[in-house]
């Protein structure tokens, strides 16, 4: 793992194999309430503790797209990273609710890097999981980034 600097990372910084953990953040019933009036997604499973007692998971859940975004945002601390663009999901997967009261955080790894424009960028491809109190992974996927470079152009 690449020491943290109060620099963010560049593309020349980093290795495929290199994991981070980020810090961890508990969801709460009011994060879900105000995820749902910022998208318009009042599914009763998030907010309607009644109706949800009556689903196979007995109480209310997170949204997934929530989830996704804790990713993108507690993800975006290990590493810090010198991102020009977020390129795309390649793969993304819901495996396990997320309930009120939950603590995650992310663990990532470097899977594939690809130097662009003669070193000045590059794109990787992270595995990124969320991971609950208990270990288990509540989503999974891969993603694409386009990551600043230090390298210089040479004089070819």
């Amino acid at each position: 793992m690449p020491a943290q600097s109060d620099e963010p990372l560049t593309f020349d910084d980093v290795a495929v194999g290199d994991t981070w953990i980020s810090p961890a953040r508990t969801i709460t019933e009011a994060d879900v309430v105000q995820f749902a009036c910022l998208t318009g997604d009042f599914n009763p499973l998030h907010v309607d503790h009644e109706f949800a007692r009556s689903t196979p998971f007995g109480q209310p859940i997170a949204h997934g797209l929530l989830g996704l975004s804790y990713v993108a945002g507690l993800g975006s601390h290990a590493p810090r990273m010198a991102t020009l663009s977020f390129l795309k999901i390649l793969e993304w997967n819901f495996l396990k609710p997320i309930f009120f009261g939950d603590t995650v955080h992310v663990r990532t790894e470097i899977l594939a890097m690809e130097p662009k424009a003669r070193g000045r960028r590059g794109e990787i491809i992270w595995q990124r999981e969320l991971v609950n109190q208990t270990g288990d992974v509540v989503q999974m996927g891969r993603t694409l980034t386009l990551v600043a470079g230090r390298g210089k152009v040479s004089e070819d």
